[in-house]
């Protein structure tokens, strides 16, 4: 991994019982966030802009998939339209909501994101920080 890459994690892996259907959706809502596929194989599949660093992928033990209570994923939107392209996207692909984009400013001020969970239940988050209203990280 290269010295200027922000990540502080190599990558994460959710499973799903549904593996063509898992990554129909993801390739629908990763790509209003201009993520895309960076490695495929028969049974999963990983997201990034340069590194493989979120995986949707059968278990590997091959027991059924589940959610994760208190688990959630968040991806970096690079504006608030992004936010909004994600949250119609997903939904449109069958998600459900579980909070329509908006501020939350008990994340921080700059905050602007939205939540809903995907095909198998897992809690995805798309949000954007905008540095111009100063703040800091944190949620």
């Amino acid at each position: 991994m290269s010295d200027n890459n922000p990540s502080i994690l190599s990558h994460v892996s959710i499973g799903t019982n549904d593996f063509a259907r898992a990554v129909a959706f993801y390739d629908r809502v990763m790509a209003t966030l201009g993520y895309g596929r960076v490695l495929e194989f028969p049974h999963a599949v990983a997201y990034g802009k340069q590194f493989p660093e979120f995986w949707v992928q059968t278990p590997l033990d091959g027991s059924r998939a589940n959610v994760g209570n208190g688990t959630h994923f968040g991806f970096i939107a690079h504006s608030k339209q992004a936010v909004h392209a994600f949250h119609e996207a997903a939904l449109a692909a069958g998600a459900t909501n579980d909070g329509a984009p908006g501020p939350r400013p008990l994340y921080g001020e700059p905050y602007y994101g939205c939540f809903v969970k995907d095909l198998d239940g897992h809690k995805i988050e798309a949000s954007f920080w905008d540095t111009s209203m100063g703040g800091s990280h944190g949620a």
